[in-house]
């Protein structure tokens, strides 16, 4: 009993509070795990930018399979013209000469694509082939590239040399 009193008293005349020292030791530790933890956060908004580019992309193939069934097996709208390989892809009009610019689904989907990725692009469409390449967010030098041929992978390179100048399919 003599022993408990002995600690309460001394407990008591203890002065309470944080030296700053303490204080500053506390401070450093939480800013070394914010930063951990902003980097990791940062890197997983890349990851999944390129996620969304992979996935509207083969929503992409889904709807010109679509395109294609609807008009006569073209990738071209009736009256509609082949272009090379351009960049950016062209953007949804309603009247355009090809799927990419026709097809509202399409041109959403490429759209959304280039919007989650690097924001570069570079598209091909003809009458039987068809490709999409948009830059990822991971590395700004790979390409997700799609095309008519069933590909669909990352090619280490921009967008516009991704897809193959002469055979038009992804690289």
């Amino acid at each position: 009993l003599n022993l408990l009193l002995k600690i309460i008293l001394w407990c008591m005349n203890y002065k309470k509070g944080f030296t700053l020292i303490e204080l500053l030791v506390v401070v450093a530790i939480i800013g070394i795990l914010a930063s951990v933890i902003l980097s990791s956060l940062s890197n997983a908004r890349a990851k999944g930018g390129d996620a969304a580019v992979k996935s509207n992309l083969n929503i992409v193939r889904a709807h010109s399979e679509i395109f294609a069934s609807n008009n006569g097996y073209s990738y071209l709208p009736a009256g509609g013209s082949a272009f090379g390989i351009t960049s950016p892809c062209p953007a949804y009009s309603g009247v355009g000469t090809n799927m990419l610019s026709r097809d509202p689904n399409i041109s959403a989907a490429v759209a959304e694509a280039i919007n989650r990725g690097s924001g570069v692009s570079s598209c091909y469409n003809s009458a039987t082939r068809w490709a999409v390449a948009v830059g990822l967010k991971t590395n700004a030098n790979n390409s997700w590239c799609i095309d008519s041929a069933g590909n669909s992978k990352i090619v280490a390179s921009v967008p516009g040399s991704a897809i193959n100048a002469s055979t038009f399919v992804c690289n």
